[in-house]
């Protein structure tokens, strides 16, 4: 994990091949099972993945408040990157890479902020959140491969 200017940097690599962890991205079903932090679950209302398509879901806590979501893609290259402009409450750039590592697949999560101070609030709990989506994440591709 790094720090940016506005930007907050995690990656992880997975022991998967770069084939399933795109899946786990683009496929509605898997991704609902795995974003967010620990304890949160999702609504998919649209998943419309091109460029310009939007995304609309809703983030359930475990604290019982929902967290509406919507964001735009901007750029999908299959296998490789995911681009998307997050607009409902704190707006920011997510760009996810995948990456082959002999057999496995590097993942990078690169989140921008719009707004320094915004970021300011929010870094501390979108790094941990960030790990655990990863945890997540990891949790789902070993029950796929297996």
């Amino acid at each position: 994990m790094k720090i940016g200017e506005n930007e907050i940097i995690s990656s992880r690599v997975f022991d998967v091949s770069r084939e399933l962890v795109f899946r786990a991205w683009t496929t509605p079903d898997l991704l609902a099972q795995w974003w967010g932090p620990q304890g949160f679950t999702n609504t998919f209302h649209e998943f419309d993945l091109r460029p310009g398509g939007t995304w609309r879901f809703t983030m359930h806590g475990p604290n019982g408040v929902d967290y509406p979501n919507y964001s735009v893609f901007v750029e999908i290259v299959p296998m490789e990157r995911i681009v998307l402009d997050h607009l409902s409450g704190h707006e920011f750039r997510v760009t996810a890479t995948f990456e082959d590592v002999e057999d496995r697949t590097k993942v990078t999560f690169r989140q921008l902020f719009k707004k320094t101070e915004e970021f300011e609030q929010v870094k501390a709990y979108c790094i941990e959140g960030n790990e655990q989506n990863f945890d997540r994440l990891g949790k789902l591709l070993a029950g796929l491969a297996s």
